[in-house]
């Protein structure tokens, strides 16, 4: 977006079309990969391993400190401070969305409201949010079924090897999307044995599977956070009056965790519908953009390709905000808290 190449992402996106004569794209995903996977090593020795708590012979509640005065507005100002710095970026979203022309100005001159209804009736966006809603709904149902049972042989799976499934169902928050689409576009390759799927003719088949496999550990920690304030005793009970498996889950276990289920849901969807990476290295014809395939394409149109793209930007904005306020009463938890494991 920055118009700035030298960086290895951007020399990976590049790379598409020499993607099967030229090895430097795939040196470069190795590389990226390499570094990623010694950052997550890295981060496990010294931050995942088991932490002990002793207390100590006595105790006593920490007090809040009430500031006043000078300290008081010192304080208040600092984080207001780091508050306006995190909300630069949408500010300045919305106003080039709102701007009827914005030069050499710290504000727009003139504000409108012709681009934010123009980017629900422009041409290249109305397919791609149509699309959005068809890849991120079947993606929402490969990462629900594939999420709960890998939840439920985590919690309640009688072997060793839960934690095993569970690190495995984790990866994707670990593994650049980036990384994961090229590998896709490799291996669909001419010659290779999943050419049927080359996203270069219809790439909605990659785009399920990849937004599905990038958001299942929403799923997976959704549900595990279910099961786990779910005692066993009540599938146990249905279990000693001769309830079979199937029924059990299905009467006992699912309304259960139902609240848990539909929060992850929300965020794989949402999440799905916004996902950047593999849009942009998998959608190539604009028949089948989803929405930030479109955001990028319109961000490099002259006229006012920008402040459109922009609108759809803050479209955007507006609905994975309510999808988290939304998860998170269905949670109890505060905004920030539901991406907690």
């Amino acid at each position: 977006m920055f118009n700035y190449e030298r960086v290895t992402a951007v020399q990976i996106y590049l790379g598409i079309s020499e993607i099967g004569r030229n090895p430097m794209p795939y040196a470069l995903v190795v590389v990226m990969m390499t570094a990623v996977a010694l950052a997550y090593v890295a981060a496990k020795f010294w931050f995942g391993r088991d932490a002990y708590a002793m207390s100590g012979k006595a105790g006593r509640a920490v007090q809040t400190v009430r500031l006043t005065g000078l300290r008081n507005v010192a304080a208040c100002a600092f984080f207001a401070l780091v508050a306006l710095i995190g909300i630069l970026p949408h500010l300045g979203v919305l106003g080039l969305a709102t701007a009827r022309g914005w030069y050499r100005t710290v504000l727009p001159a003139r504000g409108t409201l012709e681009h934010i209804t123009a980017a629900l009736g422009h041409d290249l966006t109305v397919p791609s949010i149509v699309n959005s809603l068809r890849y991120s709904a079947l993606a929402l149902v490969v990462a629900m079924v594939l999420g709960l049972f890998i939840a439920w042989a985590v919690v309640r799976g009688k072997h060793r090897g839960g934690w095993l499934l569970d690190t495995m169902a984790m990866m994707p928050l670990a593994v650049p999307g980036l990384v994961v689409a090229f590998g896709y576009l490799a291996m669909t390759q001419r010659g290779h044995f999943f050419h049927f799927l080359n996203p270069i003719e219809n790439p909605t088949c990659l785009l399920v599977i990849s937004y599905a496999i990038r958001r299942i550990p929403y799923v997976v920690r959704s549900a595990v956070a279910g099961l786990q304030q779910t005692s066993i005793s009540f599938e146990e009970a249905a279990a000693s009056l001769g309830a079979k498996a199937p029924l059990i889950f299905r009467r006992i276990t699912m309304p259960l965790i139902a609240a848990n289920l539909l929060a992850g849901a929300i965020l794989t969807f949402s999440f799905s519908m916004l996902e950047v990476s593999d849009s942009l290295l998998l959608a190539q014809k604009a028949e089948y953009y989803p929405i930030t395939k479109a955001i990028y394409d319109l961000s490099g149109f002259l006229g006012e390709g920008s402040s459109i793209a922009a609108a759809l930007g803050l479209w955007t904005m507006l609905f994975l905000g309510a999808s988290f306020l939304m998860a998170a009463s269905l949670l109890g938890k505060k905004l920030g808290a539901i991406f907690r494991g």
